[in-house]
């Protein structure tokens, strides 16, 4: 079941079509991509799903219901431009966007003692927003962002301004919330923490979608029948044949493409066959990065 379903939605701004048409499902309980560069279209996205603005046509549906004035108490959103009040005390602010997102003041109490303790920063409570460093700030604002529990979380660029030790903290949480049934949706340029955090994702670029799938599927399409062999000996001459092309290669090591009609048994069985020592044997399969880069330069070319 979906925890998130967009169907068909546009958005237009004046003469420009933020979002064209587009249309996916978010996994319930999944840790959710949703991926393009600067105009594509996300951020549009994020504020009809957050009920900021709406959509002009189509359909957002929240757990199975139609997206209304009543979701955003679900959902949790961390926005990549911040908006904590400099002037305010920490815990004033944490207690005051609490009771924004439905919790009274015992629970919302309870709730920022919790999260404080487990980030351990008790001591911030009476700390100007403006005393904090980036770093800290961001903290502060992931613990208004989940603080009421939402069952849709949202975190745009989460690791802005933190430190590596503070981004494996922010990262441990994201996978403990997500293990407790929390759905997120992760938006970010960076293509290696999306690789290492999501399953699903979405890639839109010019306001449409340009592919979905989980990470394994997505870098299964678009792998090149590449393979990094490593190995002792000689190589068979028919390696220089058009059967393969050989990419690099050097004493120990070599890639290989395997040309059409041909697969990685084909290779294993010729280099065997040809006596040589095989030490490791690879399929080298695409980064997200790269696949993102050659869809977004071949739809600007379009």
């Amino acid at each position: 079941m979906s925890i998130l379903s967009l169907q068909n939605v546009v958005k237009q701004y004046s003469n420009h079509t933020a979002v064209d048409h587009i249309s996916f499902d978010i996994p319930k309980g999944s840790i959710f991509g949703l991926l393009g560069p600067n105009g594509a279209g996300k951020t549009s996205l994020i504020r009809i799903i957050t009920t900021i603005t709406a959509a002009d046509s189509g359909t957002v549906l929240l757990d199975g219901e139609p997206i209304s004035a009543f979701h955003p108490m679900q959902i949790g959103y961390l926005p990549e431009e911040r908006g904590l009040y400099k002037k305010m005390k920490v815990g004033e602010q944490l207690l005051y966007l609490a009771q924004l997102k439905g919790l009274s003041i015992s629970d919302a109490k309870k709730a920022l003692d919790s999260w404080l303790e487990r980030f351990g920063i008790e001591d911030w409570w009476g700390k100007k927003v403006e005393e904090l460093s980036k770093g800290m700030q961001q903290k502060v604002q992931f613990i208004a962002t989940v603080v009421h529990n939402p069952k849709l979380i949202i975190l745009d660029e989460p690791f802005t301004g933190l430190d590596p030790i503070n981004t494996n903290l922010i990262k441990d949480e994201i996978h403990r919330l997500n293990s407790e049934g929390t759905s997120i949706i992760f938006s970010t340029h960076r293509m290696e923490q999306v690789e290492e955090i999501c399953k699903d994702i979405v890639l839109i670029n010019q306001g449409k979608k340009m592919l979905e799938g989980t990470v394994k599927g997505v870098k299964d399409q678009y792998k090149e029948n590449i393979y990094k062999i490593e190995f002792d000996g000689k190589l068979p001459e028919r390696m220089q044949s058009n059967d393969f092309k050989v990419i690099s290669d050097d004493d120990e090591s070599i890639l290989i493409k395997v040309n059409d009609g041909y697969d990685s048994n084909t290779l294993l069985r010729e280099l065997i066959n040809g006596g040589t020592n095989i030490k490791s044997f690879n399929e080298v399969l695409p980064s997200l990065n790269e696949i993102f880069i050659k869809q977004v330069e071949s739809s600007s070319h379009e």
